[in-house]
């Protein structure tokens, strides 16, 4: 019984981890855009994504509407790699870096599926997977830093000497 219980604890910070990553992620993105516009020679549409904060608090729901449509495009990319670091227990936070990456930048071609093939989508394409580095970090320090369904070796004898 104490193994369910345990691997639900998993799973729910898996989740909390998730939801969490996803909300700084979206940050990270914006300031992203934001520190890019500054330079010189950034397309036009750098500074628009300026004012997106803006958009997000003025209209809520605007905000809960691209919270859950980048839930739905990287959640089932980032269930795979959350029950892979789970089921081998993948401590590493470079390695949950990296998944994060992988999965926003899988996330961008299922909206935009020809942008591999179109160079103007490049540059976007790598600020959204810098913000899924952000969010793999985040994730990482939530639920990431304990993956593992199995409990460690150290609690489970610290449980039957108490015993």
């Amino acid at each position: 019984m104490a193994m369910v219980g345990y691997v639900l604890k998993r799973i729910l910070m898996m989740l909390a981890g998730y939801l969490v990553a996803v909300l700084v992620g979206l940050i990270a993105l914006v300031v992203i855009y934001m520190v890019l516009s500054s330079l010189p020679s950034a397309p036009g549409y750098f500074e628009l994504m300026q004012f997106t904060p803006v958009a997000v608090l003025v209209v809520p729901p605007l905000g809960m509407f691209v919270y859950f449509l980048t839930i739905v495009v990287t959640g089932m990319q980032t269930l795979v790699f959350a029950l892979i670091a789970e089921f081998f227990s993948l401590r590493s936070f470079w390695l949950h870096m990296l998944f994060g990456c992988a999965a926003a930048a899988a996330g961008f071609v299922l909206l935009w599926p020809d942008a591999p093939d179109d160079p103007e989508r490049w540059a976007d394409m790598g600020i959204i997977a810098g913000a899924g580095l952000v969010a793999g970090l985040v994730y990482w320090l939530i639920a990431g830093r304990d993956a593992g369904f199995r409990r460690p070796l150290a609690q489970i004898k610290q449980f039957q000497e108490k015993s």
